[in-house]
């Protein structure tokens, strides 16, 4: 390469770099990038008796106390240390609970625990989802009061109708608006870290805060009421997770890159710029935020306050489908309808049942809690609960990977103990809301443990009513069946024996085509498979062959296109795959047989999952023309 070359593919570089830390400031720093909104206010209000003035001690400790948590839990832990335990380059609590391995976990009891609280902690992203979007939206619209006081009966419905359009709209798919995520959030900070500027200019004392000591000082010296104070700070660092969560997305480097470079330093400016206004002039407690933009801009920074919250909580909404989506690839949830919303795009996608569901969630919450100050005590304890949980079980996955194990008790036991305390705090607002995302975790986590455990028990009843290979093939040579031209593709879950489907057409028709594929779906603990590795090929006769075909979590099951792939490669020989017949049993429940290990009803319960599950053909892409389906049923 010339000299002269050599600029143009580094400046090529740097573009690219910064287009992907612009975009992970839209998706990655929606949610803490509008924490700003009520984080501090929060916070100093549960300092502050009723009535009275914040002191000035309690407004540069809960300051540095902010400062320091948005450090060492978000700069140390999520940007330099979790982000290095990746999945195949892929982030977030189901990366690492597939890391723990969930089929295998009842190999041992360590492992059974892990993926039991791994779970619990995936559940809670969906108490976060119903509540971020009503708080965000709900601190926004807020500010209308500040110099239109008689606006207050219109936040709860406005708030509602913005929520209800955001929902609505999601079956068009992100791509209309995606593209301005990343600017409108980098005017968003530029903006807070403007006004902090100025509020700093007000009072430099707030400067103070820099330092740790005040925040330590300020909770040695003020008693009990220090511990509601560190679970309303923590509200500075919700959505902190989302770091680690979309690595998989932009890469750790440009998400490094976006929070060292634009989010810290403006979310800094803007907190401290909050402490200094309100040091000189405590009566701003009403809304800093708002307080520190002059009156002729007000409306203007509601309006970009508004976009910058719908923003975080499509992020959101995204986030919950991305979830949904590889909880299903983990057999941890039935099939749902999923639409992918943009074919270029595989990430963008639209699931119906978690959007009404999220929609509900949210507007109850609206409704039920009416502010942003009432929402504050649900807010917390779900993501606090979280962090808790990534940080216990990336040190399970360090320790599985042989790192020091001195080190990992005492770097991961110092951020573990740190975020008990948090959530400790935190907990007391249980009865104040925090139960709400609690109640909606421990719901889901439930079904996806009765979606495991049905299936676990419908996988044996399959296996004990099906044929082995030496007796199909037996009773295929004792009673030749009718031989038909093509290829027979039967699915089926497990990679033992035949599936019903096939056996019981070849018992009620006495037909066999002439080549027959049994194929099985395999999704791995990784985030994507290659096409080397999707099909594992074993012969079992002349005309009979078993294929699996491997899925990683974070790709979509496409039965036509791995047998294409393995055709291309010289896997399965030759067949014409738009003439294929695929077999798939059609299987129903009947709950009756409390004693295999689930009470009856939740068997019951299974089974309604198991019926309203997607039908495999669409789940798998399989042309609906080409589908047969043979009824099955099966007593657990």
């Amino acid at each position: 390469m010339t000299a002269a070359a050599r600029p143009s593919v580094h400046h090529m570089r740097d573009r690219a770099l910064a287009a992907t830390a612009l975009g992970c400031l839209g998706v990655v720093f929606g949610d803490i990038g509008t924490s700003p909104l009520y984080a501090l206010q929060v916070a100093i209000n549960s300092a502050t008796p009723a009535g009275s003035a914040p002191a000035p001690q309690a407004i540069i400790g809960i300051v540095s106390l902010i400062f320091w948590s948005l450090l060492v839990i978000i700069s140390i832990k999520y940007a330099i240390l979790i982000m290095r335990a990746d999945n195949g380059g892929e982030g977030g609590i189901l990366a690492l609970l597939a890391l723990v391995s969930p089929r295998r976990a009842t190999q041992n009891r360590t492992g059974a625990l892990m993926v039991l609280v791994g779970l619990f902690g995936a559940t809670l992203l969906y108490g976060d989802g119903a509540i971020t979007p009503a708080m965000s939206v709900l601190s926004a619209i807020e500010g209308l009061k500040i110099y239109a006081p008689q606006t207050d009966h219109v936040v709860v419905p406005l708030t509602g109708a913005i929520l209800m359009m955001l929902f609505f709209l999601q079956k068009k798919g992100t791509n209309w608006i995606g593209g301005i995520f990343g600017p409108v959030m980098l005017v968003w900070f530029a903006v807070i870290g403007i006004l902090g500027i100025s509020g700093i200019v007000k009072e430099p004392a707030v400067l103070g805060a820099l330092s740790p000591w005040p925040a330590l000082s300020y909770l040695w010296q003020a008693g009990p009421i220090a511990f509601t104070v560190i679970g309303t700070a923590f509200l500075a660092v919700t959505g902190g997770e989302a770091l680690y969560a979309d690595m998989g997305h932009f890469g750790p480097f440009p998400i490094r890159v976006a929070w060292f470079g634009v989010a810290l330093p403006t979310l800094t400016l803007n907190y401290f710029g909050q402490g200094g206004l309100l040091l000189a002039d405590p009566s701003a407690i009403e809304n800093p935020f708002y307080r520190l933009a002059p009156e002729w801009s007000h409306y203007g920074l509601v309006a970009l306050a508004t976009a910058a919250t719908v923003i975080a909580s499509q992020a959101i909404i995204t986030g919950a489908y991305s979830l949904t989506q590889q909880a299903n690839q983990l057999g941890l949830l039935p099939r749902l309808r999923i639409i992918h919303t943009a074919r270029h795009e595989r990430a963008q996608i639209y699931i119906p049942l978690v959007n009404w569901t999220l929609a509900l969630a949210t507007l109850t919450a609206v409704l039920g809690f009416r502010s942003s100050d009432a929402l504050a005590g649900a807010y917390g304890i779900a993501v606090s609960l979280l962090m808790v949980i990534t940080t216990a079980l990336a040190a399970f996955v360090a320790l599985h990977w042989k790192h020091n194990p001195l080190l990992i008790v005492i770097v991961n036991g110092s951020l573990l103990l740190l975020e008990l305390l948090y959530f400790a705090s935190a907990s007391t607002k249980l009865l104040d809301g925090g139960w709400f995302p609690l109640t909606i975790s421990l719901v889901i986590a439930f079904l996806m443990l009765t979606w495991r455990r049905g299936v676990e028990m419908l996988d044996k009843a399959r296996l004990a009513v099906r044929q082995t290979v030496d007796e199909f093939d037996a009773e295929v040579k004792a009673n030749p069946p009718f031989r038909i031209d093509g290829t027979a593709v039967v699915l089926g879950r497990l990679t033992k024996g035949i599936p019903l489907a096939l056996s019981l057409n070849l018992k009620l028709n006495r037909v066999l085509h002439q080549k027959v594929l049994l194929v099985a779906i395999d999704v791995t603990g990784t985030p994507r498979v290659c096409d080397e590795e999707r099909a594992v090929i074993q012969r079992i006769s002349d005309d009979i062959t078993r294929v699996e075909l491997r899925y990683g979590f974070m790709e979509s099951p496409d039965v036509p296109g791995g047998l294409k792939t393995a055709l291309t490669r010289g896997q399965i020989g030759k067949c014409e795959l738009s003439s294929i017949t695929y077999y798939i049993g059609h299987d129903t429940i009947v709950a009756g047989r409390p004693d295999e290990g689930m009470a009856l009803w939740r068997e019951h319960l299974f089974a309604l999952m198991h019926r309203n599950a997607q039908r495999p053909g669409a789940s798998f892409k399989i042309p609906a023309e080409q589908v047969m389906e043979i009824g099955l049923e099966f007593k657990i």
